[in-house]
């Protein structure tokens, strides 16, 4: 079994992040810190809950002074402290630095060059809108792809495991603005969380986007893989005017034939299915071969789920696919007994359906 990301943090970690205080802060004492941040309760707590222990237990051993304890953070992160796991710094920040505006979007800006900042840099335009977002503007003229990266990561409207943002759901104008600047960005980094943010505003504003994805495609191969990107949910939803941009026309032609599934599987195990696609043309073209779930939830209601299967240029006139969907049990999502169907799509069209039973596990 693989090891738990928050086991991350254990004594070795915590231990060098002590003695690196402890090298800048006289007062600082190494051996009470560690004995505070592995007390009672630590072992039940998660990856984010533990990270936000460490920022508070901070908060106790350095200065009283926020911008005297920035100063004691900044001399004690170096390039050994870099990842994920070190975004206790920008959490600081966070928790403690509302009050301190130019100080903390300075630190912000230092700290996510080592572990980004992109949750902790949301309750300040949550709070200062207008002029973060200028700051924001700024970041992305960056010279460091971290803090453009930034620019672009800490606006999105709905990013995992953090605070939404109401007010570009509603109105994504501010946050496109980042987008035009970096779409064409030299990094990598930085394009693909562009293209998360364009998904993002997807959700709440598709034609928009999908006005956006029209201007967009053409102009540059990394933008066009930013806008194919950023289309996923619109692709996935069966947005006609995106799949026609991505060159997925309505598929008159195709048929689908054999359409095979198990009739009942077990939660823990795998449900099989195969099925021809043929065409009454030369060649089956153009396809977006996909498949929705529709999940059985606690209410009995059902959730759908739409998964690729393939895509590309198809030159024969059929084309046999076999498939198989794992219920094995995973943290993100739980399943329930009940009857699941499975259909069948291509280029965003719904061709075939067919039920099938799933039981509980053994």
């Amino acid at each position: 079994m693989p090891e738990l990301l928050k086991n991350i943090y254990n004594k070795k970690f915590i231990n060098k992040l002590a003695s690196e205080f402890d090298k800048n802060y006289s007062r600082f004492d190494p051996d009470k810190f560690v004995n505070d941040i592995f007390s009672d309760g630590w072992r039940n707590k998660e990856l984010k809950e533990r990270m936000r222990h460490i920022a508070l237990t901070l908060k106790n051993h350095l200065p009283g002074n926020y911008t005297q304890a920035l100063n004691v953070m900044k001399k004690s992160i170096d390039r050994s402290f870099e990842g994920f796991e070190y975004m206790f710094f920008p959490d600081y920040v966070e928790l403690f630095g509302l009050h301190a505006f130019d100080e903390s979007v300075a630190a912000l800006e230092y700290f996510t060059e080592y572990a980004s900042a992109e949750f902790a840099v949301r309750p300040f335009i949550i709070k200062f809108p207008d002029i973060m977002m200028r700051q924001m503007n700024l970041w992305s003229d960056s010279k460091n792809y971290h803090v453009r990266r930034l620019a672009s990561e800490g606006c999105r409207p709905r990013l995992p495991w953090a605070m939404a943002l109401p007010v570009f759901k509603k109105n994504p104008a501010p946050v496109i603005k980042i987008l035009e600047k970096l779409k064409a960005d030299e990094s990598e980094y930085v394009r693909r969380s562009v293209a998360n943010n364009l998904n993002d505003i997807s959700k709440d504003h598709p034609e928009r986007v999908a006005a956006l994805a029209k201007k967009w495609l053409g102009q540059h191969e990394h933008i066009d893989r930013v806008v194919k990107h950023g289309c996923r949910t619109l692709l996935k939803n069966g947005h006609q005017d995106v799949l026609k941009l991505f060159g997925f026309t309505a598929p008159g032609h195709i048929k689908i034939k054999k359409f095979v599934i198990d009739r009942k599987t077990r939660i823990g195990q795998d449900v099989l299915f195969s099925f021809a696609v043929q065409t009454n043309k030369n060649k089956l073209g153009k396809l977006r071969i996909e498949y929705a779930v529709d999940f059985v939830r606690s209410n009995n209601k059902s959730n759908r789920k739409v998964f690729k299967i393939s895509e590309g240029l198809y030159s024969e006139k059929e084309r046999i696919i076999e498939k198989k969907h794992s219920f094995k049990k995973i943290t993100t999502r739980k399943y329930y007994p009940g009857t699941h169907r499975i259909t069948l799509i291509i280029n965003g069209r719904e061709m075939a359906s067919k039920k099938f039973q799933l039981d509980s596990g053994g």
